[in-house]
């Protein structure tokens, strides 16, 4: 069962192609905003992943970041993610990132519980 506090952190060493001049986000070798969400999101995807029957995953369905320092590409970055609420198969995170100098970032994110194929098989 899902519940409030359940903790996962993912950790990325940003090389070339999480940086925002190769991602296109903006032209510095840095890591990407982007690339910043895609481990805020991971972080929060494990959190709950061992908790879902298995036939079931989670998809991302909304993301509020504050990127507030940047990080050069070799260095090493995290990403906490805490359960902060479950309302039926939506699912609330908050997600703050670190490198070795302190916080980069915080996220407000919210995944929702699916069945696979059901959910794979409305693509058409």
């Amino acid at each position: 069962m899902i519940e409030k506090g359940i903790t996962y952190k993912s950790v990325l060493k940003v090389t070339q192609n999480q940086s925002a001049a190769y991602i296109g986000s903006g032209d510095l070798p840095v890591l990407a905003t982007p690339a910043l969400i895609a481990l805020m999101e991971q972080a929060a995807m494990k959190a709950i992943a061992p908790y879902l029957q298995e036939t079931e995953s989670s998809v991302g369905i909304y993301v509020a970041c504050k990127h507030t320092r940047a990080t050069a590409v070799g260095k090493e970055v995290y990403a906490e993610a805490c359960v902060e609420e479950v309302e039926g198969r939506r699912v609330s995170f908050k997600v703050t990132a670190y490198d070795d100098q302190g916080e980069i970032g915080q996220a407000k994110h919210d995944r929702f519980i699916v069945d696979k194929n059901r959910f794979l098989s409305k693509l058409g």
